[in-house]
């Protein structure tokens, strides 16, 4: 079954760190303005998603970290697998990774035929 998202080893490090730190985290790229079209890291216990936000997957120790995406850029991405990585740089000011040095990015790349064809169905938060 092909997955929806996956992170780099350098996003899997800062997660390590920042998990260490936080306790659980989880991701929401809202695809908004400002700050919403980059990945947003928070606090797990902090994040009161919507009934639109559509849940990706997981990674991170013990496959804990949770990566959603708002519903209206899923429209947009649907047909991409996500791929969470950290590089040099200064994040947006509400993300965790702000001040570490590192900032969370995402890329994508299109799925094959055979990757549609096996993706898991759409979870949607708080369902």
């Amino acid at each position: 079954m092909a997955e929806r998202v996956s992170a780099t080893p350098s996003a899997l490090e800062l997660i390590n760190k920042l998990t260490a730190q936080f306790g659980p985290i989880i991701f929401l790229q809202s695809g908004g303005c400002c700050e919403g079209s980059g990945p947003l890291c928070m606090p797990a216990n902090e994040f009161h998603g919507s009934a639109s936000d559509v849940k990706l997957g997981t990674f991170g120790p013990d496959n804990r970290t949770t990566f959603y995406m708002g519903d209206s850029h899923f429209s947009f991405a649907e047909n991409m697998h996500t791929i969470l990585d950290a590089v040099p740089g200064s994040s947006g000011s509400f993300s965790l990774d702000c001040g570490t040095g590192m900032a969370f990015i995402t890329r994508g790349r299109l799925y094959s035929n055979e990757e549609l064809a096996s993706l898991p169905p759409v979870i949607r938060h708080g369902y």
